[in-house]
């Protein structure tokens, strides 16, 4: 359950998050997340907690292939979710096209190390606080949010 509450947590931070920061409606789903946030922190909370256990000798490797992860995956999920979030609902939340560095639409450098950056940050800060709580929360709560945003999917599809 740790795995499918970090989506939650992190797709409905995400939501926050992007509500922040941007004028628009942020994402494509009628509830409070944006699961493509919840996907990418599932993804490198993963990696690094299968880095964890390869006991890796040098802290500075560990982290540098915990950057790299989220620079190299974290940009392929942008890229397939903005080719994906177009198509479906044709709809264009994100363009780069002006980013220097960019590489077509949905993927530019800068942006690639923003998320190198953003795992750094998730993995070791946010994760040792978050943690307590993913571990703790009641088994009912993912159920719920699950057949929520499983109908909030399939609404958003059929409209």
């Amino acid at each position: 359950m740790y795995y499918l509450n970090a989506f939650f947590l992190f797709s409905i931070l995400g939501h926050v998050l992007e509500e922040f920061f941007y004028t628009k409606e942020p994402g494509i789903l009628l509830g409070y997340w944006t699961p493509v946030y919840g996907f990418g922190s599932v993804v490198i909370l993963y990696l690094y907690n299968f880095l964890k256990k390869q006991n890796i000798n040098k802290k500075w490797i560990e982290v540098l292939l915990v950057f790299l992860n989220g620079f190299l995956i974290l940009t392929c999920l942008e890229w397939i979710g903005g080719i994906f979030i177009e198509k479906i609902f044709h709809v264009t939340f994100w363009d780069y096209t002006n980013h220097p560095l960019s590489i077509g639409k949905y993927i530019s450098i800068p942006m690639a190390c923003v998320w190198g950056i953003c795992s750094l940050i998730l993995a070791y800060l946010i994760k040792k606080i978050v943690d307590p709580l993913l571990y703790n929360i009641p088994k009912q709560v993912p159920i719920v949010l699950t057949f929520l945003m499983t109908f909030d999917i399939i609404y958003k599809l059929l409209i």
